[in-house]
């Protein structure tokens, strides 16, 4: 019989330097240039557009997340 062995903390990494995080203004214009879309499309047909905000709805929701980051 083969014994399991779990680690119930991962082992701390030494050297490990964490980065400072800086906003990058680019990031951010993206998303907000994402919404005022979306708030256009809205505004001016939204039963014919609706297909198109959806699409860019499911954009923001998949590449834009909370744990997101502009450093990469």
């Amino acid at each position: 019989m083969a014994k399991v062995f779990t680690i119930p903390v991962p082992p701390a990494v030494v050297g490990r330097k964490r980065r400072e995080r800086t906003s990058d203004p680019r990031y951010v214009d993206g998303q907000r240039l994402l919404v005022e879309a979306m708030k256009y499309l809205a505004k001016s047909d939204p039963v014919s557009n609706r297909s198109a905000i959806e699409l860019i709805s499911e954009h923001v929701r998949t590449r834009f997340r909370m744990s997101d980051s502009p450093l990469g």
